[in-house]
């Protein structure tokens, strides 16, 4: 299990960033009754970078969110935007963008007008309508009636809402629901430009290969508990390419790889006479088997790929 902590990266304390945009939690738990939702849950989530907030449907994600939007109240720990709660926040509106669930929409209402039902709560002009509705790409359509917008346009009008503050943090639920590929690649442009921006985006899925090409860093969860958090390329590390390979003489074959490729392989369970070896191609092997007279009998490139590192993570398969 990999921990928060002050290990050099982005999961450093830095004290050089901007505090006003770390979203910080430590120690959080919720209990709904006799479930344990969320345990003992620290992380932290810094500015200027896209986070992803992973893990399997159930896995506490969006009970984390809601604790730190202050909208359930935690068992124990605490989750701050920086240093503060939500509800100590002075314009919270104008601090943090978030979108939870799938916004509801008045059918009669045009895509602007959504908006300038909101901006007053949010004490910004008008105008800030129009330029939030130009960044996600819905100008076009802006005096359109929300009734006849596709479920992926809704999406855009939902995250246009979240940003009406112009807020310096951003924390979006499952954001790709209902994107087609094109929506997807627009939504992974415009998070990535938020966040060199020097914003703080967190965005949860629970499919890793949605959000794989957006994000610099993640957080996995799974049963409530911190199972991984490091930026994407501590998670590709865990990745490995080899070959799974088996010979009907067990012991010559386990020789070999003592030999050849020590620290570097593993018996097969259950399958005796069968070994992966780690970073190395099938071509190889069959040479070195060739050469040391080992007779084989399979020989099979095999790769642990990301979406492999993160089900055996969260539990999803057997490791």
């Amino acid at each position: 299990m990999t921990q928060v902590g002050e290990a050099a990266g982005p999961w450093a304390v830095d004290r050089t960033v901007d505090d006003e945009g770390v979203v910080e939690v430590r120690g959080l738990s919720k209990s709904f009754g006799t479930v344990r939702a969320v345990d003992d849950l620290s992380f932290r989530v810094l500015p200027g970078r896209v986070t992803g907030f992973l893990g399997p449907n159930g896995a506490g994600k969006t009970t984390t969110l809601r604790m730190l939007l202050g909208l359930v109240r935690p068992t124990a720990g605490s989750a701050t935007i920086g240093g503060r709660l939500y509800q100590d926040l002075q314009r919270p509106q104008r601090v943090v963008g978030a979108a939870l669930e799938a916004a509801s929409f008045h059918p009669g209402r045009t895509a602007r007008d959504h908006l300038r039902v909101y901006a007053p709560q949010v004490a910004v002009p008008d105008t800030r309508c129009d330029e939030v509705l130009a960044l996600v790409g819905l100008d076009q359509v802006a005096h359109r009636r929300v009734g006849g917008f596709s479920l992926g346009m809704r999406q855009r009008l939902g995250l246009a809402t979240t940003l009406l503050g112009d807020p310096r943090v951003l924390v979006l639920d499952e954001p790709a629901n209902g994107l087609d590929p094109e929506g997807i690649r627009w939504l992974r442009d415009l998070l990535r430009h938020l966040a060199r921006e020097g914003r703080t985006v967190l965005v949860s899925s629970h499919v890793l290969s949605e959000v794989q090409q957006t994000v610099d860093d993640v957080v996995i969860i799974a049963r409530g508990r911190l199972v991984h958090a490091s930026p994407l390329s501590g998670l590709a590390a865990l990745t490995r390419t080899g070959v799974r390979v088996a010979s009907p003489d067990a012991d010559a074959l386990r020789r070999l790889a003592d030999e050849v490729w020590a620290g570097r392989w593993r018996e097969v369970p259950g399958r005796p006479g069968a070994l992966e070896v780690d970073d190395v191609d099938a071509p190889a092997v069959g040479r070195v088997a060739f050469a040391a007279g080992v007779e084989l009998h399979e020989l099979t490139p095999t790769v642990v790929g990301l979406e492999d590192v993160f089900l055996r993570l969260t539990g999803t398969v057997t490791a």
